[in-house]
């Protein structure tokens, strides 16, 4: 009697070709590869952009860096640093209390690169024109990795012009944030080659509504340094070498800076309560401080903590706007392979008349979104050269952006994997992850309400904000029959002024300047569609809703070129 085992049977059935065995009930097909390695800067939106808004002359780092953000040993990175969490060690072994966070070693890969291409503070120590562009443009393409170390990388951007309100610290901490030098480790911040700043301003009893926090700042004798008494409630980045931190002074809510470590190399009192465990944003660290008899430097004026932020708000909203754009695009990209290389019913997934419907209507929002990111951060360029017409858009259209885009965000990635089908909701694809993260960019700096609400009052303020928008919007007038008219009826919604109706005011606005960006730059298939769907009203309410006549072939192939 011969007896065979369970494997010898299994080769007997199958085939086998250079070790590899296979399975007749296992064979793989009409299963797409990996993505990576791919151009994460194959976008003609993003390059148009770029150049369009005064960059064009970082376009060969744009695109080196997006074969590296596209590499599968990038997309590693991204994968491990949301597996391996980070983890809080609040005491030594010794039981002294250290109070520092660990991070994987990928996490440190991502931020030495990030530094390094620009995206912290580089461009406010780079006196080219279109610095502020180059940096967002290399954040839509670095954003195809892990959005959660984006996080650190944005607040010490936006740490800068709020330090500036204090120039004899600007003078000793601003070279260190705007390094290209990744240095991680709490040590004394003189003695480092570069810094990262975070920021600590919500407490529990009020969120954004920053005016109720009770944290105290008590002067010392030493003129402009204090001591801090309190709780934050959402701090991002524990791990940073310095915090801006909003605190009661005697004058009032005031500005501080905060390090880690004192000039003397002793640890400031920085309490780590808890690491928070969150949605999404999972690699990076978000915590609970408590500061008792923490050094603090006062940043501007005591009093006026709010409006020395305003500039590092500013900053921060561009950021998500970037970032909601990135996972736009990301996640495009995504289903657009997938799509590729999957076939159902006789044909290819791409080839179907309602897939092909729901790509062209996904590639419009995401050409849209990053239209508009590229013409703020254009905006921001411009103004921190003295352009007050372009400061003047940029109060305005930066918190139009930050609320539209964002609130797109998740309606994006939800729709995206769904054109993975089964396979988009499992973790191993990473569209998980991408869909967890989306609506953090709706919630950092301010929710929805927030962000209408602060439209209203930069109309209330200023007359030129509102005049700056429409000057804007004044460019494609006579271009497109459906823009006009969206125009006029803004105009009458202006005139309302009414807090309950903010968030149809601010969606119009951010529609009707995303329609005017794409009648004066994007092809005419790509103008006409949004036109007749975001502001004519031939759409329905899910994506894959365009109709008939849109032309979906020249959409799509511009938005996903064979490349990638």
């Amino acid at each position: 009697m011969v007896t065979t085992s369970v494997d010898e049977r299994h080769r007997s059935a199958g085939e086998q070709d250079g070790g590899h065995v296979g399975y007749a009930t296992h064979d793989v097909t009409n299963q797409p590869g990996p993505l990576a390695p791919y151009d994460a800067s194959d976008d003609i939106a993003l390059l148009e952009g770029l150049r369009r808004e005064g960059a064009g002359w970082a376009e060969e780092d744009l695109r080196r860096l997006g074969r590296l953000a596209g590499s599968a040993q990038a997309q590693e990175w991204s994968d491990q640093a949301n597996r391996h969490e980070p983890e809080l060690r609040t005491h030594d072994r010794y039981g002294h209390r250290i109070d520092e966070v660990g991070f994987h070693p990928s996490w440190h890969h991502l931020m030495r690169t990030a530094v390094a291409e620009g995206l912290a503070a580089a461009p406010w120590a780079d006196d080219r024109p279109g610095a502020h562009v180059a940096r967002t443009a290399k954040g839509l393409v670095w954003g195809h990795t892990d959005a959660g170390h984006g996080c650190p990388t944005s607040m010490t951007y936006a740490a800068v012009p709020a330090l500036r309100r204090q120039p004899e610290l600007a003078e000793v901490y601003e070279p260190l944030l705007t390094s290209r030098e990744y240095e991680p480790g709490l040590r004394a911040p003189a003695g480092k080659r570069g810094l990262l700043a975070g920021m600590g301003m919500t407490e529990k009893q009020g969120g954004s509504d920053v005016r109720t926090n009770t944290t105290a700042a008590t002067p010392t004798a030493e003129p402009g340094v204090y001591t801090l008494r309190g709780h934050k409630w959402f701090t991002s980045a524990p791990m940073c070498d310095v915090f801006l931190v909003l605190a009661q002074a005697p004058g009032g809510l005031s500005c501080f800076l905060v390090p880690r470590v004192l000039p003397d190399g002793t640890r400031n009192a920085f309490r780590i309560q808890r690491l928070k465990d969150k949605l999404g944003n999972r690699s990076n660290a978000s915590c609970e401080p408590e500061f008792d008899g923490t050094v603090a430097w006062l940043v501007g004026p005591e009093g006026q903590g709010v409006k020395t932020i305003i500039e590092m708000v500013n900053c921060t909203r561009l950021d998500c706007v970037m970032m909601s754009a990135a996972l736009m695009r990301k996640t495009l990209v995504e289903a657009g392979h997938h799509v590729r290389h999957r076939s159902a019913f006789g044909a290819r997934l791409v080839d179907q008349p309602l897939m092909r419907n729901v790509l062209a209507d996904l590639a419009l929002e995401s050409e849209a979104a990053t239209a508009l990111a590229l013409r703020l951060a254009g905006a921001a360029d411009r103004a921190v050269r003295g352009d007050a017409g372009e400061a003047a858009f940029r109060r305005i259209a930066t918190a139009v952006g930050k609320y539209w885009v964002t609130k797109r965000g998740p309606a994006f990635t939800a729709e995206a994997l769904e054109c993975l089908g089964g396979n988009g909701y499992v973790e191993e694809s990473g569209m998980p992850r991408h869909y967890r993260e989306a609506p953090l960019l709706s919630v950092w700096e301010g929710s929805g309400n927030v962000n209408a609400l602060d439209v209203l009052r930069a109309l209330g303020r200023d007359t030129a904000t509102a005049q700056a928008l429409f000057d804007e919007l004044g460019l494609t007038r006579g271009a497109d029959a459906r823009l006009d008219a969206a125009v006029v009826r803004l105009k009458d919604h202006l005139a309302e002024g009414s807090q309950v109706s903010a968030r149809r005011l601010v969606e119009r606005m951010a529609l009707t300047l995303q329609g005017s960006l794409l009648v004066r730059h994007a092809p005419p298939a790509v103008a006409d569609a949004f036109c007749a769907t975001r502001l004519g009203g031939d759409w329905g309410h899910a994506f894959g809703t365009l109709p008939a006549t849109a032309g979906f072939d020249a959409i799509v192939d511009r938005a996903l070129p064979d490349a990638v």
